[in-house]
């Protein structure tokens, strides 16, 4: 079930931004309610007469910040702003809101959704605070009123996009399948990333690919080496073009109009104070660095490849190739990157040593990508944002249904749609087309969709909706609100373990514990031996072959109940894998009773195991099948959701 929705403070205690009665878009001025659209009538109809979708852009589109709607200079953030930086944000953050919501509304279309723009809003606020704030927090920083801040929240957890922890607010690993659903489209990430990965592997060095975000370049895959001193850049995350060796490439087929926009930034932005992702400039940059950028774009098309000798930070340095498109007379389709440190490679040793092996990873992706056909047109979704007239008939006022809908109208884009017509995106979610349009108009005016000619396209800004803290999640982190929602419903300690790599022991890796005098005393990061417990047969279970159980002489009675012969275990671990879960009575610990349940990846392989443990006189085994196994089951589904859309195109570590 989505996380509860946030009861609304009363209506005295805040001036409502858009609480003056109920909104156009939530009161039924969305047209499908109150008789045909005008659209519908005839006059934007895209059979008849100009389409729908040029009319729509050139009236509305408009270049909107590289770093979104709601930007505000000052901001902090993880990547190393000051202390008096990140004090004088606090002190402004009040006039900060305020002033991006102003902007944001001003030269806004008509048609656009308010509560769809606020939305947004909202999630790119949490997405730069690192995927946590405090509601009086987003109040703050966003210059909306409490009571609409309670509403927007409330409907995101309705999606499951965001949860509650007392007053804070998180935000979910489902948010993910907005980013997912571009990446989808993109196609490169699932093409290439294997390139990435086996380079980053072949070299010892982290590999990056990267896409051009207006004057900004956005990463699309990471494939990071684990050391000390590492990389923390993300997926997601946005950098200006000039402080990186990606930028000068996409700068190659900047227009008169890209460069004018990137100037017009510079002047308003001159320390990067809206680059989160990278450490602000010391002092603000001057002719000489446009002039150096304006050079170094000059050097990477005679070249055809650019170097970063420690733009974003001291010891940083990067070399790059671009990833030209097949059947687009050269464009750029994306850039891949090494990346090091001047401890291990000079920038001079990188244009020597490793351009060459870059470069050869580059003819192989570029021959994929004009080898690989387009993939087969599958069934269309249809009605995907039905579901949200019940909630709005369940929690009335507390969910804004314009916003529910318009974020689905992002889902329906994916491999094989990455174009879609603004009647394909009407038919695939249920919603009438002026409803569609709206959002359609909505989402062009804050740059996360592309007009072309009848058909739109998802940007990398898309990406900007929480993907990039999202993308460092691991399996404990996703794991460890559904257990304490099981805890809840239980009254029994719940427990996530993984099996260590000698397939003898199980490590916990989450835990929520009951309030009981008497309850199962275990911490993370604890190791028992796998064979007696429940979480290690149910990880034994899918292990691989005859090993996965230890020694004969390693099999030690622990209790007069613990089995301990190979052959009467190797039957029970295929028990285990053929009914799905392990129930094991007092073979660990005399009076202690467990059962457990799998967590599957994408692909179907045993990851991780959930449990719960009591003392034996509080639950019959029959009792724990029948009463417990259930509340698992549901709760383990719940876990391997959140994890199937946060690895899609992402690594979640297991631990």
């Amino acid at each position: 079930m989505p996380a509860k929705p946030m009861p609304e403070p009363p209506e005295e205690s805040a001036p409502p931004v858009d609480e003056n009665g109920p909104s156009a878009e939530e009161n039924g001025s969305l047209v499908e309610e109150n008789g045909p659209p005008a659209e519908e009538n005839g006059s934007l109809v895209e059979e008849n007469g100009p389409p729908a979708e040029e009319t729509m852009a050139s009236s509305t589109r408009r270049d909107a910040p590289a770093t979104g709607a709601m930007t505000a200079a000052g901001k902090g953030s993880a990547s190393g702003r000051s202390a008096a930086e990140r004090g004088t944000a606090g002190r402004d953050a009040v006039e900060r809101g305020t002033a991006g919501r102003e902007a944001v509304e001003r030269g806004v279309p008509e048609e656009a959704v308010t509560p769809l723009i606020r939305g947004i809003a909202v999630l790119r606020e949490l997405t730069e605070a690192g995927g946590t704030l405090s509601l009086s927090g987003l109040e703050r920083a966003t210059g909306l009123a409490r009571s609409t801040v309670d509403r927007i929240t409330a409907t995101l957890a309705r999606m499951g996009y965001v949860r509650f922890d007392g007053r804070d607010v998180h935000l979910s690993p489902r948010l993910m399948e907005l980013g997912n659903a571009y990446m989808s489209a993109l196609r490169l990430p699932a093409l290439l990333a294997p390139h990435a990965d086996a380079l980053a592997d072949e070299l010892d060095e982290s590999v990056s690919l990267a896409v051009a975000d207006l004057d900004g370049i956005r990463f699309i895959h990471q494939a990071t080496r684990r050391r000390a001193m590492s990389l923390s850049f993300r997926i997601g995350d946005l950098l200006p073009a000039e402080r990186t060796a990606p930028g000068p490439l996409f700068a190659t087929e900047w227009t008169a109009t890209d460069w004018q926009r990137w100037r017009h930034r510079r002047v308003a932005d001159p320390r990067d104070l809206s680059f989160t992702a990278v450490p602000p400039r010391r002092y603000g940059a001057d002719a000489r660095d446009d002039e150096s950028f304006a050079r170094r774009t000059q050097e990477a098309s005679a070249n055809g490849w650019s170097l970063d000798d420690q733009l974003i930070e001291p010891g940083l340095v990067a070399i790059s190739v671009p990833v030209r498109a097949p059947g687009t007379n050269g464009r750029i389709a994306c850039v891949a990157s090494v990346v090091s440190h001047t401890s291990r490679h000079t920038a001079h040793h990188l244009r020597t040593t490793l351009l060459p092996r870059l470069r050869s990873a580059v003819r192989a992706m570029e021959q994929d990508l004009h080898n690989t056909p387009p993939p087969e047109a599958g069934p269309p979704p249809s009605d995907l944002a039905r579901w949200t007239g019940a909630s709005k008939q369940q929690l009335g006022r507390e969910f804004i249904e314009s916003l529910a809908r318009g974020l689905t109208v992002l889902t329906v884009f994916g491999e094989d749609r990455p174009e879609l017509t603004l009647t394909e995106v009407a038919r695939a979610t249920g919603l009438a087309r002026a409803t569609a349009r709206r959002a359609l108009i909505t989402y062009d005016h804050l740059g996360l969709v592309a007009p072309t000619g009848r058909t739109f396209t998802l940007t990398p800004r898309v990406l900007s909706l929480g993907f990039p803290p999202l993308s460092r999640t691991s399996l404990p982190e996703i794991a460890q609100p559904h257990l304490a929602d099981l805890t809840s419903r239980i009254h029994e300690s719940t427990s996530l373990a993984v099996l260590s790599d000698s397939c003898e022991e199980i490590q916990y890796t989450a835990r929520v514990a009951t309030a009981r005098v008497m309850s199962v005393n275990i911490t993370v990061g604890t190791r028992l031996p796998a064979y007696p417990t429940a979480l290690g047969r149910v990880l034994l279970a899918d292990a691989p072959g005859p090993t996965r159980l230890p020694r004969p002489e390693n099999l030690r009675t622990l209790t007069p109940h613990t089995i301990t012969d190979t052959h009467t275990l190797e039957q029970i671990l295929t028990s285990v894998r053929s009914q799905g879960y392990a129930l094991v009575d007092e073979e660990l610990e005399e009076g202690l009773r467990s059962l457990a349940v799998p967590i599957r990846d994408r692909s179907g392989r045993v990851v991780a195991a959930l449990n719960t443990a009591m003392h034996a006189s509080r639950h019959t085994p029959k009792d724990c099948v029948t009463d417990l196994l259930p509340e698992l089951t549901t709760t383990a589904t719940r876990i391997q959701t959140d994890l199937h859309t946060a690895s899609r195109f992402t690594r979640v570590p297991a631990s």
